[in-house]
């Protein structure tokens, strides 16, 4: 059994889950220990004990403790990618590229907790001095999804790390063992006892723990937009810090210009890769009339090619749902599509066993049009692999209908027109824009975020990750 990780010790949990393989729901991956409140208690404290020590640490401490621990992370990625392939149900080359980014997320802060600076400036008045800092917040909770169940919490855990915090990281409970391997790692890098600790348990006892409690500083969030409002509100009531990454209905628009080949596999990378289940997914592809036809039928045929089977099997292209719960959900989002009038040309079929007649989770992706922008399945995230194509008649309208949405994560565009993608980078609403790329997939050291209702609070992700787990001082000395 895995155990939590608590003033650097492994403990017991109050109850025991199960870790099911998406790919085969007769394989467990492991028993989790699940903590109760008052582990979480326990954590919370050890954090709060050890934040001092931690925080006045020198840059060389937390710089070879994060670098040793990515180093290992980049060694053992071919071992910690089959886990996370396993337990989450990406296919094994994404899962060891998501592997490979956590490394190196480790590494690049590593490099920031030497690079952590300030400014001397001159007052305005003489004779005085002023000196501009950086501090860490304090005690950070994480509170981590399930669709990167190694990233995330990657890049939540070693800025917070690397800028003097001490951390109480709860997990998704459908991914713990990625999550596991990241504190054994921490933990044998040299941590010292407190300042990284690990409790798996619901989020109705863990996670309501670390909204309430005064010795938790600041809160960083990824997840369900619900999820992210009650935080909100349970974080502003205490007056902690708070940064929330949350849903997303992300466009693809592709113009008549566009280059049909280049325009579709962003496509389906956008809306079917990692099974769909990534919040920068593009689930609404917003086409302009003349291209419309050409795109979808290219679309369709192009889909008759994806293997959706085992996540860790060689040649797969698109694992299982991650669980039945999800799989149902997106079930009932094929079947409000098709009660609404949109036509569904091609998938959105469960599969009941994979290729090797192992049971699992699994859908054929979905693909809609004839769709309109009100329909449900154009406004509400899905969180799978089910796109809708809406068809408009030029880039006013697109870039229109790209921007009528309540979230603003990601946008994308296929054009070959330089004066449209310019525009439209600067026009969309979104916090990150993609030029004949996938709206999914970026760089582990810029900063990643979102508008509207995607993401509130500061940036995560390369040196903007300093404005959320960092707090400024200004001293003035007279000599």
């Amino acid at each position: 059994m895995f155990k939590n990780l608590i003033n650097g010790e492994w403990v017991e949990g109050a109850r025991v889950s199960r870790n099911i393989n998406p790919s085969d729901t007769r394989d467990v991956v492991g028993e989790y220990a699940q903590a109760d409140a008052a582990q979480a208690r326990e954590a919370i404290a050890a954090a709060a004990k050890a934040q001092h020590a931690w925080g006045l640490s020198t840059p060389q401490q937390r710089f070879d403790i994060l670098d040793s621990a990515g180093a290992e992370i980049l060694a053992r990625k071919a071992e910690l990618g089959d886990l996370l392939a396993r337990e989450e149900g990406k296919t094994l080359p994404e899962a060891t590229g998501e592997v490979v980014r956590a490394g190196n997320i480790f590494k690049f802060f590593a490099g920031e907790a030497l690079r952590v600076g300030g400014q001397v400036v001159p007052s305005v008045r003489p004779g005085v001095g002023v000196e501009v800092t950086r501090e860490p917040v304090g005690v950070v909770g994480l509170i981590t999804p399930w669709n990167f169940p190694i990233a995330i919490p990657a890049w939540k855990i070693a800025p917070a790390l690397a800028y003097g915090n001490t951390v109480v990281l709860k997990p998704a409970d459908l991914v713990p063992g990625s999550a596991w391997a990241i504190a054994d790692i921490l933990q044998r890098a040299g941590l010292p006892a407190g300042v990284f600790n690990l409790v798996m348990g619901r989020g109705s006892e863990v996670g309501q723990v670390l909204l309430d409690d005064r010795r938790v500083n600041a809160i960083s969030f990824t997840g369900s937009v619900a999820t992210g409002q009650r935080i909100a509100q349970a974080c502003v009531a205490r007056m902690a810090k708070f940064q929330l990454e949350m849903g997303g209905k992300n466009p693809m628009v592709v113009l008549d210009d566009a280059d049909l080949e280049v325009a579709v596999n962003a496509a389906v990378n956008s809306g079917f890769f990692s099974t769909g289940q990534r919040c920068t997914a593009s689930s609404r592809l917003i086409v302009t009339e003349g291209i419309h036809d050409r795109f979808v039928a290219a679309m369709a045929e192009k889909m008759k090619s994806i293997k959706v089977d085992d996540a860790r099997k060689k040649g797969t292209d698109i694992g299982p749902v991650v669980d039945e719960k999800q799989l149902a959900q997106d079930l009932e989002y094929i079947a409000i599509g098709k009660s609404e009038g949109a036509k569904l040309v091609a998938g959105g079929e469960a599969i009941a066993k994979n290729a090797d007649g192992a049971p699992g989770w699994y859908l054929r992706p979905a693909l809609f049009t004839e769709t309109t922008p009100q329909m449900r399945i154009n406004r509400e995230e899905i969180f799978g692999p089910v796109v809708s194509v809406v068809r408009v008649k030029g880039y006013e309208e697109a870039l229109a209908q790209a921007n009528d949405t309540e979230f603003g994560l990601s946008a994308g565009i296929a054009t070959t027109s330089l004066k449209h993608a310019t525009h439209f980078k600067r026009h969309v609403q979104a916090g990150m824009v993609m030029v004949n790329l996938p709206t999914a997939g970026v760089d582990y050291h810029v900063p990643f975020g979102g508008r509207k209702g995607s993401s509130y609070g500061p940036r995560e992700q390369g040196t903007y990750a300093a404005e959320f787990y960092t707090t400024v001082k200004t001293a003035y000395t007279q000599a």
